[in-house]
């Protein structure tokens, strides 16, 4: 399962030319089969920025993330129990930020590959990442 990370859903829609060749391709490939996987979290995390004005779009923030959702082939998961735990238990050194935990930890959990240009994710042997 590929797993997006936020700023890779922006980027996807937005300004698919900041993806790696490797990104795009394995965004096109999960949208021919099972599909892509986006965290709750990061909905939240589009529309703070939305809202904080980092982002702008020619519409409202609820019709941009129904539009990001039809974009592609997308399924959103939400935090689990396991997701939860696994967040809360990760070492300091992967990303203190809650919301690039949470995306982490569903990456796991979901037995996923996160497509991100974090590096502090792309660092931790934890996470299976793709760049």
């Amino acid at each position: 399962m590929i797993v997006l990370d936020t700023h890779v859903i922006i980027w996807d829609a937005l300004a698919p030319e900041r993806l790696s060749e490797p990104a795009r391709t394995a965004i096109a490939q999960a949208n021919q089969s099972d599909g892509l996987l986006i965290c709750d979290i990061s909905l939240w995390e589009i529309a703070m920025l939305l809202q904080k004005g980092r982002l702008q779009v020619e519409t409202d923030p609820l019709s941009f993330i129904n539009l990001l959702l039809q974009a592609n082939k997308t399924l959103v998961q939400p935090i689990t129990p396991q997701i939860a735990a696994l967040a809360a238990g990760f070492p300091d050194d992967i990303n203190r930020d809650p919301a690039d935990r949470l995306i982490a930890a569903t990456t796991v959990a979901e037995n996923g590959t996160l497509i991100t240009a974090d590096r502090n994710l792309q660092a931790t042997e934890l996470i299976p990442t793709l760049w």
